[in-house]
């Protein structure tokens, strides 16, 4: 039975600078956790007649599809601020898959063994963190956010080391492509000027071929980024979202989020929040993903210099005066994001002080970012005390005044902030949860929880228990490897 992989492989296509030609190196007894059914029939890949044996063998690279070519990309990427030359240390790229001839997906497997630019990583992942990372994608993708996706887990039957002695997984992830910001610091360190214009113009190619005829190719690829990641850290902001761990070499060119290591959401509203056991100084808090993007953006516009303007002086100035420009990009659209959220129509020019004055009382009497807007949009689940606050009940009435300006209306402004204010995000405890019990080979908290998560703008019943934080003020995620 045919699965209906119609693999066209580019990139192994270009020099070895880029890449390493390498297979996944087999596992002992793998066994597939879960297939994302819906994801392949997006994909146009049929996998109902294949054998959960089969399909195993399949997602864990002991068998592999016909039309893949295997390679592990370069790349490298400042880590914590410090620059590092890495690559795909524990993932193996099987090809680009094409669906209706002209949509392009690279399909990866992430835990698949070492690589040479491994350094001293054992290759391997650990089933949690890659169940983290196919809830969490899937629950972006949900919320109508750019971001990679996850085809399937296995578990490898083997254990790796980490703390403890763990099951192995393989991710297989989804992406437009795996195109970092670390790719082109590792090709502008190489000082190679014909393999750095082969990488803008792959890129562009790709992602951007609106520009291919663009008279500065290189300038115009910053600014598209620029936008498309301004546009992208905007959407965390509105739900809550904290990567935490922004490197470079997490930095998709395509816009998407990619990488769910120590991620998390947001539960009361702290802009100094921080879930990574490894961001000890706050580099990488929900208030500093803005300012971190416009860093990474700099980074990527240092790369390009040398194909901006062949006079170096005038090539910095231009860039410089690009990524200057961040501020106003994203002030922008993190004031119209707010403004949704709140249902605001129009612009005002006390806007940015309603929204400044909830934010500052949300802080203040640490009250939950998603549940909040959820109240304002008379939610019967939510109710809290802290609501009854006269200083909440007096910007409620400053919010109802400025909804009715620009021909607006409640009804009208409910309707907007249903579609831009979840009901539901993946609550830490939950995912938690899910993960606990899926080591035990367990899958039926993880099966609901997607189920929950799976239409996160709509008025599900029965939901409370996904609709509330912990009382555990002391979350911590860890990065996997």
């Amino acid at each position: 039975m045919t699965i209906g992989w119609h693999f066209d492989n580019t990139y192994s296509k270009l020099s070895d600078n880029f890449k390493e030609v390498i297979k996944p190196t087999p596992v002992k007894d793998p066994e597939l956790i879960i297939l994302n059914e819906k994801l392949a029939k997006e994909l146009n890949l049929d996998f109902s007649n294949i054998s959960k044996k089969e399909l195993a063998k399949i997602f864990s690279g002991n068998v592999l599809p016909e039309g893949s070519s295997t390679i592990a990309q370069a790349y490298a990427g400042h880590q914590f601020g410090h620059f590092t030359m890495l690559g795909d240390g524990r993932a193996v790229l099987l090809g680009e898959h094409l669906v209706n001839k002209n949509k392009r997906f690279d399909i990866q497997f992430k835990g698949s063994g070492k690589t040479s630019f491994s350094r001293s990583g054992d290759g391997r992942a650990v089933l949690g963190p890659m169940l983290r990372e196919y809830i969490v994608s899937e629950a972006i993708h949900a919320l109508n956010i750019p971001t990679t996706r996850s085809l399937a887990v296995i578990s490898t039957g083997e254990k790796v080391v980490r703390e403890n002695l763990l099951p192995g997984a393989i991710l297989t992830r989804v992406a437009s492509s795996h195109i970092r910001v670390g790719t082109f610091q590792y090709i502008a360190a190489k000082q190679n000027i014909d393999d750095l214009n082969t990488l803008v113009n792959y890129t562009i190619d790709r992602h951007y071929p609106e520009i291919q005829t663009s008279d500065n190719k290189a300038l115009d690829l910053l600014n598209l980024v620029m936008e498309k990641q301004c546009q992208l850290v905007v959407n965390w902001m509105r739900v809550g979202f904290i990567h935490g761990v922004m490197n470079t070499d997490n930095m998709a060119i395509s816009g998407e989020t990619i990488d769910y290591g120590p991620c998390a959401f947001m539960d009361h509203y702290d802009p100094k929040t921080v879930f990574s056991s490894i961001d000890r100084f706050g580099r990488y808090s929900f208030s500093n993903q803005p300012p971190i993007t416009k860093w990474n953006l700099a980074r990527f516009a240092e790369c390009l210099i040398p194909v901006i303007d062949k006079d170096e002086d005038e090539a910095i100035k231009i860039a410089s005066e690009t990524i200057n420009n961040f501020q106003n990009i994203y002030e922008e659209k993190w004031l119209n994001m707010m403004r949704d959220k709140l249902g605001f129509f129009g612009e005002d020019q006390r806007d940015k002080k309603i929204i400044e004055d909830l934010l500052n009382w949300m802080e203040q009497n640490k009250a939950d970012y998603t549940n909040t807007f959820c109240y304002l949009m008379n939610k019967d689940s939510i109710s809290n005390e802290i609501y009854k606050d006269q200083k909440f009940l007096t910007w409620i009435k400053n919010w109802k005044n400025r909804v009715l300006i620009n021909n607006g209306s409640i009804e009208k402004s409910l309707k907007l902030m249903k579609n831009t204010n979840p009901t539901v995000i993946p609550r830490n405890h939950k995912v938690e949860e899910a993960l606990l019990a899926a080591n035990e080979n367990n899958l039926d908290n993880f099966n609901k929880l997607l189920s929950v998560l799976e239409n996160p703008y709509d008025n599900l019943e029965n939901i409370d228990e996904f609709q509330f934080p912990s009382s555990n003020n002391n979350y911590q995620t860890y990065c996997g490897t």
